[in-house]
């Protein structure tokens, strides 16, 4: 069952999409509110995704009463529930889901939109959702926990209670506190304790290329029924999993995860940090010999080289495997010219969350990958649809991925992909800001050359598409399908230009008088951050 998690905000909402089967949420789009046609787009979205089921973040002060924006949330809900009949609502608390999101972000890039934020919260909201149900529905199912129009006001009380209880855990940690204070410990003594604490039992760098190093060894832990967050603490101390169960207790208990650990068998590193256990716990026991991989749309082969080294692979075997030529019919459209290794994988992995074995190469990575993305592209006949625009899959696929980063909603995907084939069919330049940053990134990654804007958008590279006419060489990250589908059904426009303003919204204009006044008009920060 697929379930939708939408961010209600009052100009934007953030849209996340997950299956109950696989219980995790990927964040794909924004969509804007305007007089009440965001309730159509989201039941445009509840048809593709063939659900009515939806998980709506409902805010509240730190006491748990409601608030402007918890009225705001409710009405919004009860609207929805009436333009998509049999829609079936649960409205998940959520405190900072934005902060939350910022930060995530910004671990995985060095700019992002403000859709994007809005995105990632939705995904917050739906994966603590799934994670709550899965502890709250022993006994029933977790279809018992969505509500109709007639339920809200109880669904309402019941995320009430639910924060409630939470603000019993930070009186909980403020009163402890409040203990080792008195007691003479100084506030930064106790902060530095605190943080210290939190950190790996053991600091390794990459435990890919130490795997005979004792400190990377696996250690099996067990969470049996009954075991409080106490319990499991102590138990983790006693096993050199964590440095102190205290502090394992506070965090466990100040991030809303002490009511949200799963019973079963799991393994843990000592080089695992605090955060990551706590998150495994929540995520539940796995089959040991099995893990999760996410690419996300949008991502850079740069970027999923990261993550498959942060997973335990050596840098060498990552390298090895990514500079390997690859047979998938979704590669076939690759220009002769094209050389082996990462540059033919740019664009084609598709973003996605995988498992594998941890026995599994990071060739086999890359080759499910690979086939996932053929059956976008077979699924979708995107060969012939690009064909149409007079494109073949390699260069529709590099328009897709430009698309990727300019917009994250798809309407807005369909719009900015006619503003390319129209600058296309007229022989300028694309004039995208972010092919300049692909281009920057691959030739100087840390800006010790190009530091600023301006220089950035003059480097000289094939990627630079404001120097360059026409498509770059190849793609610049790898597409979701919103952007491919995007890419092959443009919308019946004439826009030349477009801009995504401080407030979230996408401006378009046919001349560039007209964009050079939308960027006075509505873009005075946005349109200076670096590149």
């Amino acid at each position: 069952m697929k379930l939708i998690g939408l961010d209600v905000g009052t100009k934007r909402i953030g849209v996340a999409v997950a299956d109950s089967g696989v219980r995790i949420a990927v964040p794909t789009t924004t969509i804007n509110v305007k007089n009440g046609a965001e309730f159509s787009e989201i039941a445009h979205l509840a048809r593709q995704n063939n659900t009515n089921w939806f998980v709506i973040g409902m805010p509240r002060s730190n006491n748990g009463n409601k608030t402007a924006q918890s009225s705001y949330v409710e009405n919004f809900a009860k609207t929805l529930s009436e333009a998509i009949p049999g829609a079936k609502i649960r409205f998940q608390d959520e405190s900072l889901t934005s902060v939350e999101a910022e930060n995530r972000l910004k671990s995985r890039k060095k700019t992002y939109a403000k859709e994007e934020i809005d995105a990632e919260a939705a995904a917050i909201i739906l994966q603590d959702c799934i994670e709550h149900l899965s502890v709250t529905s022993k006994g029933s199912t977790a279809t018992e926990h969505f509500v109709s129009t007639a339920d809200f006001d109880a669904n309402i009380s019941q995320a009430k209670s639910e924060k409630k209880g939470n603000s019993m855990l930070k009186k909980f940690v403020i009163i402890l506190l409040a203990i080792l204070l008195a007691g003479g410990v100084g506030a930064v003594v106790v902060y530095s304790w605190y943080n210290s604490s939190l950190g790996p039992v053991y600091q390794v760098a990459d435990c890919g290329e130490l795997k005979d190093d004792p400190r990377c060894d696996f250690i099996d832990f067990s969470v049996t029924q009954g075991e409080n967050i106490q319990i499991i603490g102590d138990n983790l101390e006693s096993a050199g999993i964590i440095k102190s169960s205290l502090a394992f207790q506070i965090f466990m208990r100040t991030h809303h995860l002490a009511d949200q650990v799963k019973v079963g068998e799991y393994q843990f590193r000592r080089t695992m940090d605090v955060e990551e256990i706590g998150n495994q716990l929540k995520e539940g026991a796995k089959n040991p010999n099995v893990f999760s991989f996410t690419i996300l749309p949008g991502s850079t082969i740069r970027e999923i080289k990261a993550s498959l080294i942060k997973q335990g692979y050596s840098t060498a075997e990552v390298e090895a495997a990514f500079s390997k030529n690859y047979d998938s019919p979704v590669l076939q459209s690759l220009p002769a010219s094209t050389e082996q290794g990462a540059e033919r994988l740019e664009g084609y992995l598709f973003g996605d969350t995988y498992e594998f074995y941890k026995t599994d190469s990071v060739e086999t990575i890359i080759q499910t990958a690979l086939d996932a993305m053929w059956k976008v592209v077979e699924g979708n006949n995107l060969i012939a649809q690009f064909s149409s625009h007079g494109l073949s899959l390699h260069q529709g696929i590099t328009l897709a991925s430009i698309i990727q980063k300019e917009a994250s909603n798809y309407e807005d995907q369909r719009k900015v992909a006619q503003v390319f084939y129209s600058r296309i069919s007229q022989g300028t330049t694309l004039g995208s800001d972010v092919t300049a940053t692909y281009a920057a990134d691959l030739l100087d990654p840390n800006r010790e050359i190009y530091k600023d804007n301006a220089a950035i958008l003059e480097i000289d590279s094939p990627y630079n598409t404001r120097k360059n006419r026409g498509l770059p060489p190849g793609p610049i990250d790898n597409p979701g399908t919103s952007a491919l589908l995007a890419a092959a059904t443009p919308t019946d426009t004439s826009y030349l230009y477009f801009l995504t303003g401080d407030d979230g919204v996408m401006y378009y204009s046919y001349t560039d008088s007209e964009h050079n006044q939308n960027i006075i008009d509505h873009c005075r920060n946005l349109c200076n951050v670096s590149l």
